[in-house]
């Protein structure tokens, strides 16, 4: 079939399986112009491991460490009529490279909540190389099942406390307009860390060292992002920003918990990027095109795999890594520094409908959009006749 894009909303509803394995190659060949991560351990394990800042750290770590690599995600397959979604398709893309250079790789493919899938992954690490040295927790999911109770939680985009007015851009309508988001209740304060908060994470890791499978002073990390004033409303001071403090919580009880292995956890705070989730949340589309123009002229704008190399290189492998107050590894220094801030809250203050496309980069916002379901590849023919059934 020839696959155009279908977006609705903020969202891509089908994916090109030839474009995305371009993007993922795309990826890998970045890294491996960079110099080998020497100080990455051989054994990964990515929970979330299709897109973005997880699909990254998975790139990173077999082509820039030569590491195995287990990845979890839950993706839906292809068929003759309908196009796999992208994570699908990446991953295709990331075992075919793999293979060609001779890295383990293996991926399954279910509900990263469940019982059911880290018993699968246990027996597979047991299995294939006995224990991991890394754990990457990088899932994004409005829906979360407690495989205890088998109730369903759902995330919401609240703030709290009071009703938050503030300019937003509708992608699908090019608008620039005020959005007021009404304050969350306590039940969907209390479901939204239920599904984004540090309980899965801590599931994950105390099944794992029960069964063995942690080597000792192994490392783990979740990822998260802070942002600053423009974006606490949403992000800091609301639904999100209650599920971000619980992941700190759980880094914390972990680091004391599992000191027989001298187990390392921390939460690495990110930048900001275009992600399937992030287009989701308001005030994001039009913070993040502000960013990308500052950025960009200031020579520090990097994509998942740059800030995922940074991160493995410069941080949670480093001697000393750098602590926020929190015990955060902060990687978003470049994004949230005072003077790089200022310019983009002039910014924020000076954008209206008229000269949205003149003051910000949306081009460059839309452009990662399209590419996030591999769209907008430079050469690869859109025209052409592809199959979509692609196989891992």
């Amino acid at each position: 079939m020839v696959i155009h894009p279908k977006i609705r909303g903020f969202i891509c509803t089908n994916a090109h399986p030839v474009g995305c394995a371009a993007h993922v190659q795309q990826q890998i060949d970045y890294v491996k112009q960079q110099a080998p991560l020497t100080m990455v351990p051989q054994r990964v394990l990515v929970i979330g491991c299709s897109t973005g800042y997880g699909l990254a750290t998975r790139i990173n770590a077999a082509f820039g460490a030569g590491a195995k690599t287990l990845g979890v995600c839950f993706e839906k397959e292809p068929s003759d009529k309908k196009t796999a979604t992208a994570g699908w398709y990446n991953t295709a893309a990331f075992h075919a490279a793999a293979k060609k250079e001779g890295l383990y790789a293996h991926t399954i493919n279910g509900d990263a909540f469940s019982d059911e899938v880290k018993h699968e992954v246990i027996e597979r690490i047991k299995e294939d190389f006995g224990q991991v040295d890394l754990v990457v927790y990088s899932l994004a999911s409005p829906k979360r099942k407690d495989p205890e109770t088998g109730e369903l939680y759902s995330s919401s985009l609240k703030p709290i406390g009071q009703p938050y007015t503030t300019k937003t851009y509708h992608t699908d309508k090019d608008l620039v307009t005020e959005i007021t988001l009404e304050p969350a209740t306590d039940d969907e304060i209390a479901q939204t860390i239920k599904v984004m908060g540090g309980e899965d994470w801590e599931r994950w890791i105390a099944a794992l060292h029960a069964a063995g499978v942690l080597a000792p002073q192994a490392k783990t990390t979740a990822y998260t992002y802070i942002g600053k004033k423009l974006t606490w409303p949403i992000y800091g001071h609301a639904t999100i920003g209650k599920a971000k403090e619980d992941l700190d919580r759980a880094a914390a009880a972990m680091r004391e918990r599992y000191t027989d292995i001298q187990l390392e956890a921390y939460v690495s705070s990110l930048k900001a990027l275009v992600t399937q989730a992030s287009s989701a949340i308001p005030v994001m589309p039009l913070y993040i095109s502000l960013i990308y123009r500052v950025m960009k002229e200031e020579g520090t704008h990097e994509g998942c795999i740059e800030q995922t190399h940074r991160l493995l290189r410069d941080a949670l492998y480093a001697e000393n890594p750098e602590l926020d107050e929190a015990g955060r590894l902060r990687m978003n220094g470049w994004e949230t520094n005072d003077a790089t801030q200022a310019k983009i809250e002039k910014l924020w203050d000076e954008v209206t409908q008229e000269n949205f496309h003149e003051l910000t980069d949306y081009a460059g916002y839309h452009s990662d959009f399209l590419k996030l379901f591999g769209f907008g590849i430079e050469g690869v023919d859109y025209d052409a006749d592809v199959d979509p059934v692609v196989a891992w």
